[in-house]
């Protein structure tokens, strides 16, 4: 900076200018640098003076769109929903202390999902550890094991205590994100050391990308055969998204049915003929109709672990020959079903199709005798209501109508009665328009999550959610501030309505009802627009408002709560296991 004197000049050096050299700069910015060379290009968290450097970097970053959230949980359920809508990693940061522990619930849904989600946390400087610093975040304050080391919670972590570990930490990271799957990683950085300097090169990481896991030549010849000469189904999840068009080819090649689990909900078009249902929570009896009745002999499992909430584990989808289960994950297969006889093939969904359709193309097929019609997903029918207050399944019509077929919207329900009634009412006919949690399925999820969605996508995200959760977790204060398209639906009956429906079954009493909320003024109240629904007569108005929405807008329906969302099959499940012995 230069400074004028009469006619003499002076130049000032900053302190900054002093204390870097020109070929060296701070270990955040070179953190930082490395996430863009990985293709980072959001990044979501709340500031803090811990993580402070970290965020002046993320911040100066021209390829990194930094999003400042109002709560931790919810920055790390964004970035996890920005991975599945981008299909790129994504960043998160929080402070130390509880800035830290808030971020853990996001991120344990980060990694049951299967997102890809690295995490920049901060630690305690390491002369300061022991001294009861402000927001301690050490060994003598919180659990190492687990938190700042891999394991259960983190495929990968670890705490830079040196700008020399920055080029193994590159190659960890470099592996992870290639790698097929999932992968959540914690990088861990005393505020000190995110301030002083490296100069060092760290490796490219397109060096160490892999290619998908193969599979043998002889297994694909093997199964190729047993799959054309028997009536086989297919059970199709999220994890098999990659091969919708594999999968729709096998399935017109061979005449299997095909079912999926309720993250897995468009990868086959439910408006074909070869569909026959939904399987788990929100599901459809034309599954276990199939099952019976036709008796396949074999069920093809692609890309789903068949946990509680996709299959109940009912022993009706168990075929006679069992499941040949096809995951990346050589520990997933005969898990869920112990007693099942199970094949396990180790292998990318996408990649195992492939070379079972290449290899099909030389087999004289022996079909096996078709049903003339197989059973299709019967949804839940239309209760009559002496209420005047809005029917869920009114609603999913209309939901269905203006913007499933009416937007390219993505859609998402919330863990709970929303996501029953979504599975069970809503039909996709294309992969990537509809996302749940049926796995790690924490309230609150999808209602930030859609945030994050709608920012990676830079397009309108709706998330049908409860009141309950609308109540747990908040960012349309955030959506706000980037005006961000999201648009939340809210089942608003003035309960936890999943819980009310458990409670009889168990003997409880109190129902948990809670006070009614005007989300419409809440919504305004933070600068976003919404809508209040009393009447199905109001619905289509309404849903056509928030898809002209350009901004964050709020659907509050008044639901009947007396109506029962199609949880049958878990309540069963949660009975069955109290009286299991």
């Amino acid at each position: 900076m230069t400074q004028k004197k009469g006619n003499f000049s002076t130049t000032i050096v900053t302190e900054s200018q002093k204390q870097l050299p020109p070929e060296s700069i701070s270990v955040a910015q070179q953190i930082v640098k490395l996430l863009e060379k990985m293709g980072v290009k959001l990044a979501f968290g709340v500031s803090g003076g811990a993580i402070a450097p970290i965020w002046a970097a993320l911040e100066e970053s021209s390829m990194i769109e930094v999003l400042h959230f109002r709560h931790e949980a919810g920055a790390t359920f964004a970035a996890a929903e920005a991975y599945f809508a981008s299909d790129r990693p994504v960043a998160a940061f929080a402070t130390g202390g509880p800035g830290f522990i808030n971020a853990l619930t996001g991120l344990f849904a980060a990694r049951w999902e299967g997102a890809k989600v690295i995490f920049l946390g901060a630690s305690t400087t390491a002369s300061h550890r022991g001294r009861w610093a402000f927001q301690e975040t050490s060994s003598y304050t919180t659990p190492v094991a687990g938190l700042f080391t891999s394991g259960t919670l983190f495929d990968y972590a670890i705490t830079v205590e040196s700008a020399s570990q920055l080029p193994d930490v590159a190659i960890r990271l470099a592996k992870g994100i290639t790698q097929p799957g999932g992968f959540v990683a914690h990088i861990n950085i005393p505020t000190d050391i995110q301030k002083s300097t490296s100069n060092l090169s760290l490796p490219k990481p397109e060096n160490f990308s892999k290619p998908p896991v193969s599979v043998q030549t002889e297994i694909v010849k093997k199964y190729a055969k047993l799959l054309c000469e028997k009536r086989f189904a297919i059970w199709v999840g999220f994890g098999a998204r990659g091969a919708a068009e594999e999968i729709h080819q096998l399935a017109e090649k061979t005449g299997a049915a095909v079912m999926c689990s309720p993250r897995g909900k468009g990868i086959f078009p439910e408006d074909h003929p070869q569909f026959v249902g939904v399987t788990g929570i929100g599901g459809h009896t034309s599954v276990f109709t199939y099952m019976r009745e036709y008796l396949p002999q074999q069920v093809l499992v692609l890309g789903t672990r068949l946990a509680e909430l996709t299959s109940f584990w009912n022993p009706v989808t168990i075929a006679p020959g069992g499941f040949i289960h096809v995951d990346i994950d050589p520990d997933v297969p005969g898990v869920a079903y112990p007693d099942a006889k199970t094949v396990s093939i180790h292998s990318d969904a996408k990649v195992f199709l492939q070379e079972l359709l290449k290899y099909m193309k030389n087999l004289d097929r022996v079909e096996p005798s078709k049903p003339e019609r197989l059973p299709r997903p019967q949804c839940k029918a239309l209760e009559s209501s002496t209420s005047e207050l809005v029917r869920p399944i009114v609603l999913m019509e209309a939901i269905q109508k203006l913007i499933v077929e009416g937007s390219d919207a993505v859609v998402m329900s919330e863990p709970g009665n929303s996501l029953a009634w979504a599975t069970n009412l809503l039909r996709f006919s294309a992969p990537n328009r509809y996302r749940t949690s049926t796995r790690f399925a924490s309230m609150g999820h999808t209602v930030v999550g859609v945030v994050g969605t709608a920012a990676a996508r830079q397009g309108k995200a709706v998330a049908i959610v409860g009141d309950g959760a609308m109540l747990m977790n908040c960012e349309i204060s955030t959506a706000v501030k980037y005006q961000i398209p999201a648009v939340w639906i809210v089942l608003n009956d003035a309960c936890y309505n999943m819980v009310e429906q458990v409670l009889p079954h168990f003997q409880c009493k109190e129902l948990v009802q809670i006070p009614q909320t005007d989300f419409v003024q809440v919504a305004r109240a933070m600068g976003a627009d919404g809508i209040c629904v009393e009447k199905e007569s109001e619905i289509n108005m309404a849903l056509e408002k928030a898809c002209a929405a350009t901004g964050p807008f709020v659907v509050d329906v008044h639901i009947d709560p007396s109506q029962k969302a199609p949880t049958e099959s878990r309540m069963m499940s949660l009975k069955n296991q109290v009286s299991h012995k």
